[in-house]
C-alpha cells in the first residue's frame, strides 16, 4: 500500500505497514486517533477497546481542570480503577525532579499511563511509559504543539535539553470543544510550530545534498500536506469554529505521525527548533517563566528565514573558510560553551567529543560538497523557504511574536543562539553550513542586531 497524503484521511496511516518510494518501509503504533467534538466521552470507549484496566492519570494544575477532572469522573462512572495523579504546579518543567514525581506517585497495579495535557505532558508520560515497558495514551488540552504521535520524548536531563528515544502512544484524543477553549496564544503556538515546517523541511534537504543524510519525499509530501491544510484554516482560527480547530490538531499530528514513520523529529524540527531549545534552557537556568514551545518555534523560524536571506546575499570565500575551519580551537570553543550553555556545558562539549561535527577535517571535506552542490543548495533554499513578511504576516494577525526580544530575549542572547544552538543536537541545518562557511558569528551579529533595530523603532 502506497501513502497518499493528499488524498488519505489521518486514520488511513494507522494500522498499515507502507512500502514507500524511499526504499523504507513506514509503519506507526498509534492504534487509534479520536479528534472530534465530544471526544472527550470516548475515553472509557477507548481503554476498554485496547484491553486495559487500570489507569494513571496524569495532568497539571492546569489541565486537570480543563479536561483531566472529567475524564478521571468518565472512568469511575465506568467502573475503571483510575490512580489520579495532579502535578500541584501551573508551570511544569520535564526534568528529572518531575520524572521522579510521577514515579514516587504511580500504582503499580496501573497498565496504562493517560496524560492529559500538551508537551510537558506528553513527553514525561511518553518518556515514564517506555522507561516502564508500559503503553500510554495521550489526550490534548490544547492544539498548541506537534509532538504527539512522535517517538521522541523531549526532557531536560543534567540541565541539557535532550530528545530521548521513546514510543509513539497508543491513543490521541482530541476533543474539538476543550481544544476551543484553549487560550489563544497556545493555539496560536500550534500554528506557529507547523510554520517551522518550511525551515526544518528545507535544512533537512540541505543535509541530503551535504552528507547524504537519509530523505523521504512521500513524508516531505506529508508534513507539506498538514502545512497546507492548516494555511487553509488560519485567517478563521480566531473564530474557533469546530472545522478550523479540528484541522489545526489534526495538522499536528499528521506531523507526528510523520516523525514517528522516520524514527525521529527529522521531519519536523530544525534550527528554528535548535534556537528555541536554547532560549528555554537559558530561561531555565536564570529563573524566568517558560515560554510556550510554538511560541518560540515561530519566533525561531523567523530568525532562520532571516539567517537563509544571508545566505542567499552572502559571497562565499572558500579558501578563507577553510583557513577558518583549520584554525579551530576546541579549549577556546569549550570557553565559549561554559559562557553561553553554563551549567548544561558539561554534556554540550562531551556530545561534540564524540560527534565531532566541528572538527576541522570534517568541516574540510563538507566544504569540499558544498563547494560542488552550491548551486543546487541556493535553488533549494530559494524554492522552499518562504519570504519572512508572509510568515510575520500569519503571526502578527494571530496576535503572536515575531521578534526574539518580544520575548525578553535580548540581543545578546539572540547572537548567541545562532552561534552556539546547532550544539544542542548533532544534525546539520542552516546553523552548520553557516559554520561550514565560515561566516556564522557575522550571521549571528548582523541578525541580532536587525531584530534590536527594528524593538528600537
Amino acid at each position: 500500500m502506497q501513502i497518499e497524503p493528499e488524498c488519505f484521511t489521518i486514520e488511513d496511516y494507522l494500522h498499515h505497514t507502507f512500502s514507500c518510494e524511499c526504499g523504507r518501509f513506514h509503519h506507526t503504533d498509534v492504534e487509534k486517533i479520536l479528534i472530534s467534538q465530544g471526544a472527550l466521552e470516548r475515553v472509557p470507549e477507548a481503554v476498554e477497546e485496547l484491553g486495559y484496566h487500570h489507569v494513571f492519570l496524569v495532568s497539571d494544575y492546569n489541565t486537570y481542570q480543563a479536561a483531566g477532572e472529567r475524564v478521571e469522573k468518565l472512568l469511575r462512572d465506568r467502573n475503571q480503577a483510575c490512580t489520579s495523579y495532579v502535578i500541584p504546579r501551573k508551570i511544569v518543567v520535564p526534568d528529572e525532579h518531575t520524572l521522579g514525581e510521577l514515579l514516587v506517585h504511580f500504582n503499580p497495579e496501573c497498565d496504562l499511563i493517560i496524560g492529559v495535557g500538551t508537551g510537558t505532558i506528553n513527553d514525561m508520560c511518553k518518556f515514564l511509559s517506555y522507561q516502564m515497558k508500559m503503553e500510554y495514551m495521550i489526550i490534548a488540552s490544547a492544539p498548541s504543539m506537534d509532538g504527539f504521535a512522535s517517538v521522541g520524548a523531549a526532557l531536560i536531563v543534567n540541565n541539557l535539553k535532550t530528545t530521548y528515544n521513546a514510543h509513539v502512544p497508543k491513543a490521541i484524543i482530541g476533543d474539538v470543544d476543550i481544544l476551543a477553549k484553549a487560550p489563544m496564544n497556545m493555539i496560536a503556538a500550534g500554528v506557529a510550530d507547523i510554520l517551522g515546517k518550511y525551515t526544518c523541511l528545507c535544512d533537512w534537504h540541505l543535509s541530503n545534498l551535504v552528507n547524504g543524510e537519509y530523505f523521504c519525499p512521500v513524508i516531505e509530501r506529508m508534513v507539506r500536506y498538514s502545512l497546507k491544510k492548516m494555511m487553509e484554516q488560519v485567517k478563521n482560527l480566531k473564530e474557533r469554529t469546530p472545522e478550523t480547530i479540528q484541522t489545526v490538531m489534526e495538522s499536528l499530528v499528521l506531523t507526528g505521525i510523520a516523525m514517528s514513520f522516520v524514527g525521529n523529529s527529522r521531519p519536523a524540527s530544525g534550527c528554528e527548533h535548535h534556537m528555541s531549545h536554547y532560549w528555554e534552557m537559558k530561561f531555565l537556568f536564570e529563573g524566568r517563566p517558560a515560554v510556550l514551545h510554538g511560541t518560540k518555534v515561530g519566533v525561531g523560524t523567523m530568525t532562520a528565514i532571516r539567517l537563509y536571506q544571508k545566505f542567499m546575499e552572502s559571497e562565499i570565500d572558500y579558501e578563507e573558510a577553510v583557513r577558518r575551519a583549520e584554525a579551530f580551537d576546541f579549549a577556546e570553543w569549550s570557553e565559549n560553551m561554559k559562557r553561553t550553555y553554563g551549567a548544561a556545558a558539561d554534556g554540550v562539549i562531551a556530545n561534540e567529543k564524540t560527534e565531532q561535527k566541528n572538527d576541522p577535517e570534517e568541516v574540510k571535506k563538507r566544504l569540499v560538497v558544498i563547494r560542488e552542490k552550491m548551486g543546487d543548495i541556493r535553488r533549494t533554499v530559494n524554492d522552499l523557504v518562504p519570504k519572512e513578511a508572509f510568515v510575520k504576516g500569519i503571526l502578527e494577525d494571530l496576535d503572536a511574536p515575531v521578534n526574539p526580544l518580544e520575548l525578553g530575549i535580548d540581543c545578546g542572547m539572540v547572537s548567541d543562539s545562532i552561534e552556539v544552538a546547532k550544539e544542542v543536537r548533532d544534525r546539520y541545518t542552516l546553523l552548520q553550513l553557516l559554520w561550514d562557511l565560515g561566516i556564522l558569528k557575522t550571521a549571528a551579529e548582523e541578525t541580532a542586531a536587525s531584530f534590536q533595530k527594528e524593538i528600537e523603532k
